[in-house]
């Protein structure tokens, strides 16, 4: 696939005509990567923003002790790092490869001089910018107000919505990071969330075969997530 083809996908570059969707694809610097391997780390100096085109890959935080605090995963066809653009110019997070992938870069120089030239790239910067603040926001909320089960379930309806599959009322899932990082990503221990897959399995609510999950009761999953 051309590059203008996966980017014209991306939040950020949408409603572009074909003639700034070729700008932006002569900008952008493909770079593979592998599993495990980091692509910036936190505080490092922002050199631009990417958009992930294969591969899957988290951002996350490291303690003064080595543990690992999962922020977000980034999943493909979505932008990550823009808000390293403004601030001190550094990058707030670290992001690294769950499965290999391939990104594309964009330097900071080249963007703003896109920006310059078309309004229609700041009003989507600043619409990728509010997705992700508002994701955050939610997050936060979860973390200060939701119980654990609460998270799973709310984690699982999510999944649910991007990447499953349903048959006879039933809905088909694989879990998007190990569960030693989901644990991490919903502010709870591994188990805790072991427990709560084990009660929600008890109750009839999911099947669970290593990290393929079957949702069997959505309504009820709903009401343990408070939707």
């Amino acid at each position: 696939m051309e590059n203008k083809d996966i980017i014209k996908k991306a939040l950020l570059f949408s409603g572009l005509d074909d003639e700034y969707l070729a700008e932006v694809a002569a900008i952008a610097v493909r770079r593979p990567f592998a599993k495990g391997e980091t692509l910036f780390t936190e505080g490092e100096k922002a050199e631009g923003f990417y958009l992930l085109a294969s591969g899957a890959l988290k951002l996350c935080k490291i303690s003064p002790d080595g543990r690992e605090k999962v922020l977000h995963m980034v999943h493909p066809i979505e932008t990550f790092a823009e808000a390293a653009f403004f601030g001190d110019g550094r990058y707030p997070a670290e992001a690294r490869g769950v499965e290999k992938g391939e990104v594309f870069f964009f330097s900071r120089g080249a963007f703003m001089g896109l920006l310059e030239r078309n309004p229609r790239f700041s009003m989507n910067l600043i619409a990728s910018l509010s997705m992700l603040l508002r994701r955050f926001a939610h997050q936060i909320e979860e973390l200060s107000f939701a119980d654990a089960p609460a998270r799973v379930a709310s984690y699982l309806i999510e999944l649910a919505s991007r990447k499953s599959t349903s048959y006879q009322g039933k809905t088909y899932l694989e879990l998007d990071m190990r569960k030693g990082e989901l644990a991490s990503r919903l502010g709870t221990v591994s188990e805790t969330l072991s427990r709560t897959f084990k009660k929600m399995k008890d109750e009839g609510v999911i099947e669970m075969d290593g990290n393929k999950v079957t949702i069997m009761q959505m309504e009820k999953l709903r009401m343990i997530a408070g939707k």
